[in-house]
């Protein structure tokens, strides 16, 4: 058992680490983890474009991917990443096509790699990355496409795109059997032409149609380029974007040309120091939503000396009018504050959440703009509200609720999610058909899958352990603890708990100071008798003794898993974070404020769980 004093202190040292990470300006921007990917894809956009004005930092860059190759010769999504086939060979395909000198041995160890993870032969390298996403597009043909345009597959290994569907109206894309997801349509609009232009259709019709709505839908890419040049602010998507449409030789247009630009605008100025580049901008609003949240978990909302200023900067990042991008109804929030976001139903409940605890704060502000935000009621009856009518508007037919567009559900992360359906309901309260989805979701061993989140050391890099514990969330939140699926998540949580008292992404898989704090922030609640939140009578909380301390016979899990990130905070390991995020299909990050946002919370309602006295 953590003595009170020592889990006390352990809470403080994550809290003031999390407060010191604001802004001058009062919210969270965090900091994304560097990536080979979006480095490799850099440097080629930036050669494709103009080798000579862009010489400085295309060798910084291939030099950053030297001192940064994996023991193995490969290379993976993050620098705490292991090596895969797809980062690997852009990374290959980087240094073949902006030069090779003086990165011999870089080349040997990496044409080691890719032989024997997929042959030497160029056809069978094609068929591996074609078989990591199936019939997911999304990724393999943007890989395949920079890989033939370095000359390292033939263009006939390259799947077409339909990039003629963008010239469809928008409610249309649903119905149009795409294969990419909903927010890669730069890519679909833009590699879809590269393609076109290297490997024409034998179909004369096709042909026509083509070159018919060729201009049309550049007109569309450009239309959709946020102000900041970044589609969706990521690196790689744009530098994809602007590979395609620089490798391609004619005269071009004036759309074309602006695409072009602004994307090298955005490449250049997202560089980082070092000569690498992240896998996107920031997470601003997500991390900021997900850090009151912690502190309301906490019961530690008066410890946020700023919270007027981050009320008032979250309900400026509400959209107010129609997205141009995905064409999604007013009300939604995007993970940052960019203009290259898109607003989703993970942020959207995030803010929706933070947004009441800070008015429940009784803040001085106005009350109208609040009111237009989220609705009065904590259960979320569908009255009143931007931010209600724009979730409900997103549930699909099976009762989940989907990331970005209602009804695309074919392809990974256009489908309805067990993470994205808990989060919603825990903003707009229970509802029938999303608690029936999240038990239809749920696995025999009682666990659920997240969409967004993974872990690499585990089977097929799912994480249900995260999916889980957010899932358990909502039906804490929604005074479900007693259903039998509650009950089968918790069983599952605690099954797969590691001996050193923490949790990885799944049975055996190494402990994280993330899915410890997450399991252990629901499981205090659903294992351990504890109250749904800090705010509950004291005598409803179950405590063993004058020292505190959770009732068995399920204390001695839980409390391990407390005492394993008190350790993490006492030896900084808190600050570690680990690569569990996902951005486009199995491409991973990390973010540095996640492990201390998940442990704040973790040891907050610890300190009510074992404490006789509310502190």
């Amino acid at each position: 058992m953590i003595p009170a004093d020592r889990m006390k202190s352990a809470y403080l040292v994550a809290r003031d680490a999390l407060l010191a990470e604001r802004v001058p300006e009062g919210h969270w921007v965090g900091e994304l983890s560097t990536s080979a990917l979006s480095t490799a894809t850099a440097v080629m956009a930036l050669h494709l474009v103009n080798p000579i004005e862009h010489r400085e930092r295309i060798d910084a860059g291939t030099r950053w991917l030297a001192d940064h190759q994996n023991e193995d010769g490969g290379w993976g999504d993050t620098v705490k990443s292991l090596s895969n086939i797809s980062t690997t060979m852009l990374c290959r395909a980087a240094f073949k096509l902006v030069g090779e000198k003086e990165h011999d041995e870089t080349i040997r160890r990496v044409e080691a790699f890719i032989t024997l993870q997929a042959g030497a032969i160029p056809a069978r390298r094609a068929a591996a990355i074609r078989a990591r996403y199936g019939k997911d597009h999304t990724f393999s043909v943007p890989i395949l496409m920079t890989c033939a345009i370095a000359k390292m597959v033939p263009w006939e290994e390259v799947p077409r795109l339909p990039f003629e569907a963008a010239y469809l109206p928008q409610s249309w894309y649903r119905f149009a059997r795409m294969p990419v997801v909903s927010y890669a349509l730069p890519a679909l609009i833009a590699i879809g032409q590269c393609i076109h232009n290297h490997r024409r259709s034998r179909n004369p019709i096709r042909n026509a149609v083509r070159r018919f709505v060729r201009g049309r839908t550049l007109r569309v890419l450009r239309r959709i380029q946020p102000t900041t040049g970044g589609y969706l602010e990521a690196t790689p998507l744009t530098s994809f974007v602007v590979m395609a449409l620089a490798s391609i030789r004619r005269r071009r247009s004036v759309a074309e040309t602006q695409v072009i630009d602004e994307g090298v605008r955005f490449i250049v100025s997202s560089v980082r120091p070092d000569g690498s580049w992240p896998i996107d901008t920031n997470l601003a609003t997500w991390v900021t939503t997900l850090s009151v949240n912690a502190l309301a978990a906490a019961n530690d909302l008066g410890a946020l000396n700023s919270k007027e200023q981050i009320l008032a900067w979250l309900l400026r990042q509400q959209y107010k009018e129609r997205h141009p991008y995905t064409g999604a109804d007013p009300g939604g929030w995007a993970w940052t504050d960019l203009a290259g976001g898109v607003p989703d139903c993970d942020d959207t409940p995030g803010a929706m959440l933070a947004v009441r605890v800070l008015r429940a704060k009784k803040i001085a502000t106005d009350r109208t703009a609040l009111d237009e935000a989220v609705s009065q009621t904590l259960r979320g009856e569908v009255e009143g509200g931007l931010a209600l009518k724009w979730i409900w508007g997103l549930q699909n037919r099976d009762g989940g609720f989907p990331t970005f567009c209602r009804g695309w559900g074919t392809l990974p992360f256009d489908r309805s999610g067990a993470d994205l359906t808990a989060h919603a309901l825990r903003a707009i309260g229970a509802d029938y058909t999303g608690l029936l989805y999240l038990g239809k979701e749920q696995r025999p061993d009682g666990s659920w899958l997240p969409l967004w989140f993974g872990n690499q050391h585990a089977p097929d890099d799912i994480n249900p352990v995260y999916g889980t514990a957010r899932v358990l969330a909502a039906y804490r939140d929604l005074g479900m603890k007693d259903s039998p699926e509650c009950v089968r998540g918790v069983a599952y949580l605690l099954s797969v708990q590691n001996a050193d008292g923490g949790w990885g992404g799944a049975k055996d898989c190494p402990s994280s100071v993330e899915e410890t704090a997450l399991a252990v922030e629901v499981l205090i609640d659903l294992a351990s008798g504890g109250r749904k939140s800090p705010d509950e009578p004291q005598h409803e909380l179950n405590v063993a003794g004058s020292s505190g301390g959770l009732r068995p016979p399920l204390a001695s899990e839980v409390e391990r898993g407390i005492a394993w990130l008190v350790e993490a905070v006492e030896s900084g390991r808190f600050r570690d974070p680990s690569p569990i995020g996902f951005y486009f299909a199995k491409l991973w990050y990390f973010e540095k404020l996640y492990p201390l946002i998940f442990t704040v919370a973790a040891l907050g309602r610890a300190r009510f769980a074992t404490s006789s006295t509310n502190e």
